[in-house]
């Protein structure tokens, strides 16, 4: 694992001692990290750092090995342009490799203006989501987190699907690469924070679907002690998974995280795929690593890897059993999901299998859960719903998201009970769509998976802008998250208050509007009592 030196922290306004330089850089966007000095790119109210690197390569001989220090640079690097994303899942109909195997790079974002002497920012550090298959740290835009939170944000990019999460029995117990690549990025973090106006000692680690995985992951990992003192959990936790139909018929049940045995077989039977299955492990590693990007970067091979292994020294046990278990780092947590979650899911593959009738409806439930199927049923009826894709798509919700991620809750308070915790749900009903995403007319999106990004982040594209009310409520979840941040407290003068969560509720719904912002008892609302009966007596 990658330990950068902790060297003296210079801070953006020290910049200006550096002498001047016939390249035009200007002092106030000039740092100097732990390993050269970087050139970044004013924007008025905000300053931005993007593409510095916070690990080496992972190319060639680096591919598949736990991230290695980055080399230093001589004179100013160039930072106004994100670095390229790493290798992304192929999407249909495309030819080529979109991404680069070179890709360990992290985006800064902070405010034009320095903190008040002897003040440091708290920082933010962004883990995307993506299925651990597609995505960068560059797709967010997080100045206005920076200059109305008052805080330092970091985006980050990390190794994917086959590049990231990839294992074999030559391998040993090596780690989820990619988790291996967030960790360092906290480690870069640790070292550099205050050379950007940051407190190393206040750092948040947040992120959303599989990036909420991933920060379930580092909080039962024994390697990322100390490396991060709060965390937010958007639409992921621990226990979150899928029963088997509920991404399309045929489609096999998701778990997110996988034996490091099942990761090792799976590789074993990749490499014999490659050819690359004589001799001893070291042959067998070295014709791996001479795979092109391109021969690797299948849709098959992607697919195949994008679950990270436990079992090894950065993840011992599943983090669901670790949490269940109180094997985590105490700090203060805040996680929701979004009333809607799945309808984003089902919405994605309702052209190709619709469900227009109860039938089909049905059918869908004998997949999902066989003989529990009737049970299911009987507590959400189709006629309940006004259309049955919508029934289908509160099961699921109910089931995978909502439920799972009150499980977590309620196993954390009960193993912790003074840790701070916070829950959310993100209910606005008409909250823009993200391009891209099919419209049906059985299947309004309402606040499903990803739909509150827009209000965190810019630059993450929609069908429309926000309104004037959600703008609102975008400026009010910006200032939740900063004091969290900030305090580990998201609570805000003037802002409706924010209750720490025990056990099972309240949670604070977020949606625009006069008063629609409120406390609310989501265990009941998502049917969670009858979720938890069902998987103790029908294993639904």
């Amino acid at each position: 694992m990658t330990v950068l030196l902790a060297v003296t922290a210079v801070s953006v306004t020290t910049a200006a001692a550096e002498p001047s330089r016939a390249d035009g850089a200007s002092a106030e966007t000039v740092v100097r990290t732990d390993h050269g000095l970087v050139r970044g790119a004013a924007h008025g109210s905000y300053v931005t750092f993007d593409g510095i690197p916070y690990a080496a390569p992972p190319t060639g001989r680096l591919r598949w090995r736990e991230p290695a220090p980055a080399p230093a640079w001589r004179g100013v690097r160039d930072a106004t342009a994100p670095a390229p994303r790493c290798v992304q899942m192929p999407m249909p109909g495309t030819d080529g490799v979109s991404g680069s195997e070179d890709c360990l790079y992290l985006n800064v974002t902070m405010p034009s203006t320095p903190p008040p002497t002897g003040q440091r920012r708290p920082v933010l550090v962004w883990l995307h989501g993506g299925a651990f298959l597609g995505g960068s740290g560059g797709d967010y835009g997080a100045e206005r987190m920076a200059v109305r939170g008052d805080t330092l944000v970091v985006t980050v990019n990390y190794r994917l699907g086959v590049f990231g999460y990839f294992g074999h029995p030559a391998l040993g117990s090596a780690p989820p690469f990619g988790l291996a690549d967030q960790q360092a990025a906290l480690r870069w973090v640790r070292v550099n924070a205050a050379r950007f106006g940051g407190d190393p000692g206040a750092v948040t680690l947040f992120g959303e679907s599989a990036g909420a995985l991933s920060v379930c992951a580092h909080l039962t990992s024994p390697s990322a002690a100390g490396l991060f003192q709060r965390a937010v959990l958007q639409s992921g936790s621990c226990h979150m998974s899928f029963p088997p139909g509920a991404l399309g018929p045929g489609t096999p049940a998701y778990e997110p995280f996988a034996a490091e045995r099942d990761v090792q077989d799976s590789g074993a039977l990749a490499a014999r795929q490659l050819g690359c299955e004589a001799g001893d492990d070291a042959r067998v590693l070295a014709c791996l690593r001479e795979q092109s990007t391109e021969r690797l970067a299948t849709a098959q091979l992607m697919a195949s890897f994008n679950r990270p292994a436990f079992g090894n020294p950065l993840l011992p046990a599943a983090p669901g059993k670790a949490l269940a278990a109180g094997r985590f780092h105490r700090m203060p947590l805040l996680q929701g999901t979004n009333h809607d979650e799945m309808r984003m899911f089902v919405g994605q593959s309702l052209a190709a299998y619709p469900i227009r009738t109860e039938e089909d409806y049905r059918t869908r439930l004998d997949e999902a859960f066989g003989p529990a199927g009737a049970a299911v049923d009987f507590h959400y009826p189709a006629a309940r719903y006004p259309t049955p894709a919508l029934a289908w798509s509160a099961v699921l919700t109910d089931r995978s998201l909502a439920c799972t991620t009150l499980q977590e809750a309620r196993e954390i308070t009960t193993q912790a009970p003074r840790m701070p915790l916070y829950g959310y749900e993100f209910n606005d009903p008409d909250a823009p769509v993200p391009t891209g995403l099919p419209a049906h007319p059985d299947l309004p999106y309402g606040a499903a998976h990803g739909f509150e990004l827009p209000y965190l982040f810019s630059s993450v594209p929609t069908e429309r802008p926000l309104t004037e009310a959600q703008g609102t409520l975008s400026d009010r979840m910006i200032d939740y998250w900063a004091s969290f941040a900030r305090t580990g407290n998201p609570n805000t003068p003037g802002a409706p208050h924010w209750p720490v969560l025990h056990t099972a509720g309240p949670v604070l719904s977020l949606a625009p509007g006069p008063g629609a912002i409120h406390t609310t008892d989501a265990y009941d609302a998502h049917d969670c009592a009858f979720w938890r009966g069902a998987r103790e007596r029908l294993g639904a």
